[in-house]
Formats: C-alpha cells, sequence, structure tokens
C-alpha cells in the first residue's frame, strides 16, 4: 500500500502546484454536492466537487457507515480461501462507523460551455478510510459475563473513470473503478478451555482487490 499512496499523494500535490502558480481562471470556480445511491444498503455517502481549474477539481468525501453486513457476506459467506474474522453476524449486522476520502479529478474530455467546467470524461486516483465500530456482545462463561468487541480499519487505493453529465443544475456522475483495499480487523473474544476462561485478542489483515461501480447524483451549488 505504501507505494501507491505516495505516487498519488505527489500527484495530488503537484497537480496543486501547478494550479497555484496559475494565476488566469478565465470562469468562477464551482462547487458541486452529490450523494451515492448505489451504497444506500449500508452507508450514507456525501461528496464535495471543487473545480481548482479547467481540467482539474478535488473532490472530498465522508460517509455514515449504519451497517456492515455487506462486509459479513464478503468476508465469511463467500468462502475464497481466505481467513476469516472471529466477528458475529450480530456484530457485523449493527456495526456502525465513518469513512472518509479525496480525489484528485483530471476531465480527459471535458464540456466547454461557459457554465460547466467539471463535465465529460474524467480520470479519477482517489484515497480512502473506513473505521468500524462493533457493538459489544455479552458472553456467559463459567456464570460470568464477558463482553465480545471488536473494531475494522480499511484503507483503500481506487482508480476511477466516469463521465459526469449536467443537466441545468443536476449532476448524474456514473463510474468504474478498480483498486486494493486493506482490511485490518481487530477483536478480543472469550472462551472455556478446561473450566478455566481464556481471553483470545486476535488481529486479522486482509488485503484484496477491489471493484468499484456506481453513480453519483447531485446539484451545482
Amino acid at each position: 500500500m505504501k507505494q501507491p499512496l505516495l505516487v498519488t499523494c505527489l500527484f495530488l500535490l503537484g497537480a496543486l502546484s501547478a494550479v497555484a502558480q496559475d494565476s488566469k481562471f478565465p470562469f468562477r470556480r464551482s462547487t458541486y454536492i452529490k450523494v451515492n445511491p448505489t451504497t444506500l444498503i449500508n452507508e450514507l455517502d456525501i461528496s464535495i466537487e471543487q473545480e481548482l481549474s479547467e481540467k482539474l477539481s478535488l473532490e472530498i468525501g465522508v460517509s455514515g457507515i449504519y451497517t456492515d453486513y455487506p462486509d459479513y457476506i464478503l468476508s465469511k459467506k463467500i468462502d475464497i480461501g481466505q481467513k476469516k474474522p472471529d466477528i458475529s453476524t450480530e456484530q457485523f449486522v449493527d456495526g456502525r462507523g465513518l469513512g472518509f476520502r479525496a480525489g484528485l479529478r483530471w476531465y480527459l474530455f471535458s464540456a466547454r460551455d461557459g457554465l460547466y467546467r467539471a463535465m465529460g470524461t474524467y480520470f479519477e486516483p482517489v484515497l480512502l478510510y473506513k473505521k468500524v465500530f462493533y457493538p459489544n456482545q455479552d458472553v456467559d462463561i463459567n456464570d460470568n459475563k464477558y463482553k465480545r468487541s471488536a473494531t475494522k480499519d480499511v484503507y483503500g487505493f481506487q482508480i476511477l473513470l466516469g463521465r459526469q453529465i449536467t443537466k441545468d443544475k443536476i449532476i448524474f456522475d456514473p463510474y468504474v473503478g478498480l483498486g486494493i483495499r486493506t482490511k485490518v480487523y481487530r477483536y478480543q473474544n472469550f472462551t472455556e478451555n478446561n473450566g478455566a476462561t481464556q481471553s483470545n485478542d486476535g488481529r486479522l489483515v486482509s488485503v484484496l482487490p477491489s471493484i468499484q461501480l456506481g453513480i453519483k447524483i447531485g446539484l451545482k451549488l
């Protein structure tokens, strides 16, 4: 993960530096706010896109996670030989968290109508981070109660290709992409071993490729 993160950071810094050195902006930089209905099964994803130049824009997003059930399906129900975190179904279903991402869009083919610049086909490298907190779960062992606990950190890098379309002030932003995600699960469980209670502190790191496919819908502010 370190190399793609470093390359993306250098790319972001270089592009922003080039924009800062260019004092000629023949247009008023606009802002766009969007939601992603394709993620509503488990989170509310909101993003803001800010134009930097005729070809570049910065997109920042935040998501509120209200269930982690899709990850339960991917990590425990689909068996491709991967290790599985010792987290219960109920903990996955009731998982809550936040996500953050940032990307720099380069519009390869953009419309030049004098009103909208963030239009057309774009290429976008994206960095993302998510934190999920799973609820504690009571476990009875030898007439004593213990609490199972767990968390998850997600680090990701994505390359998106999309085409942003505008109609009046409404934005349609379909996209596809490929990426890689590292999931770090941490959990504490309790089991009975020869009449004694044993605490098991676990840590599981999962690195897998990911595919992105969706559409964002929004408004020009």
